[in-house]
């Protein structure tokens, strides 16, 4: 996709960098998460061309077979990191409901949450302000802001180590325990931001890296860098098969771990899941909803995962508005790790291949599939 561009960005100086504080660098507008319609979902992914991407594998990635998988609850990333494989997701919540629900999530031994910048952010800030102690025990999971399309690599590695800075400040730590990079269409705006974050990695202002939404193509331009990622953040659940159309396997292969949202599909619960046939009569097997069934699937392939306090969200929303809401859905998703599904379970999941997804749901111009950010 051809870019129209009428200039290039250039970076601020120093002093202005500074006095952007919380809102940022100034760029053009967005779509975002929170503003963007869903486009129509499809199943049919068609690689785009894509300015300095290599195109995707002609030849789709071997299979992953899952039926024997077994689900951990803590991974050891590169540098001896112990990552939680259960997070919170605060994705579309406010402040005060990002709070409470990271408060309810800990008292039920969640140790991972995962939260954008801003207003969530801004929640997480003040559990970790309420409760002493908590940013110890916690995992923190934070994202860059996604770079404006005509931004040089310059600027968008100035914004990304300001955010960093401003981040650290505003949830009162030293560090966080992973940085993710979101993608972008110019795989040198993707470069430069990818080394900001090496170099905060290299500094001790986070323990670890990786990326989110990154279809096969970004993930060639970054897996060119000293520090390949540790993770690749998409939308993984059933229907959409184990090996989310071969990207998956791709990203493994070369060292790069899944960590899944959408475990229940985005930008809403996909009722087509939740009254799936198959997940009704395997979560009646288990005593279990077919909610917890999606959700336990994702962690048996081998996966981890990101999940919403509970199943009352849509696109730039989600709801944590009281314990009573809250508390009865978490606990259920901190017990995932006490059952699990049998071979045969796991092999009929395994097949199943509807709804379907678009694993980078909320990538740019260049990338498969459908998304709300190119409508």
């Amino acid at each position: 996709h051809a870019l129209s561009i009428s200039g290039p960005r250039m970076p601020p100086p120093l002093f202005a960098v500074i006095a952007l504080g919380l809102a940022g660098p100034p760029r053009l507008p967005t779509v975002t998460r929170r503003s963007a319609t869903l486009a129509a979902a499809t199943s049919a992914f068609v690689a785009l061309p894509r300015s300095g991407i290599a195109a995707p594998l002609a030849t789709p990635a071997p299979s992953i077979s899952t039926s024997a998988s077994t689900s951990t609850s803590t991974w050891t990333l590169p540098g001896n990191v112990e990552m939680p494989t259960l997070a919170l997701n605060t994705a579309g919540l406010s402040a005060d409901d990002s709070e409470r629900a990271l408060l309810l999530a800990a008292s039920l031994r969640i140790r991972h949450v995962d939260f954008h910048p801003g207003i969530e952010r801004d929640g997480v800030a003040r559990a970790l302000r309420a409760e002493s102690g908590l940013a110890r025990d916690l995992f923190l999971t934070t994202k860059i802001r996604k770079a404006a399309p005509n931004d040089t690599p310059a600027y968008a590695a100035t914004a990304a180590r300001t955010q960093i800075s401003e981040d650290l400040a505003a949830l009162g730590v030293d560090r966080v325990s992973m940085l993710l990079l979101r993608d972008h269409p110019s795989c040198e705006v993707m470069r430069a931001q990818w080394r900001a974050l090496e170099e905060a990695k290299a500094a001790g202002r986070t323990r670890a890296i990786g990326v989110v939404n990154f279809c096969e193509g970004a993930l060639r331009c970054v897996l060119e860098e000293e520090t390949r990622p540790a993770v690749n953040y998409f939308m993984l659940h059933a229907g959409m098969g184990p090996g989310a159309h071969g990207l998956r396997s791709f990203g493994e292969e070369r060292g790069v771990r899944t960590f899944a949202y959408g475990a229940l599909s985005e930008p809403r619960p996909d009722p087509a899941l939740l009254s799936c046939p198959t997940l009704r009569r395997i979560g009646a097997a288990h005593g279990r909803s077919p909610e917890e069934v999606a959700l336990r699937w994702v962690l048996q392939i081998g996966c981890a995962v990101s999940v919403r306090p509970t199943a009352n969200f849509a696109l730039g929303s989600s709801m944590c508005a009281n314990d009573a809401q809250c508390r009865s859905p978490l606990l259920k998703r901190a017990q995932l790790f006490e059952w699990s599904l049998s071979r045969a379970e796991m092999s009929e999941l395994d097949s199943l291949r509807t709804p379907d997804g678009n694993p980078t749901l909320f990538s740019s111009a260049g990338c498969p599939g459908p998304s709300p950010l190119r409508l």
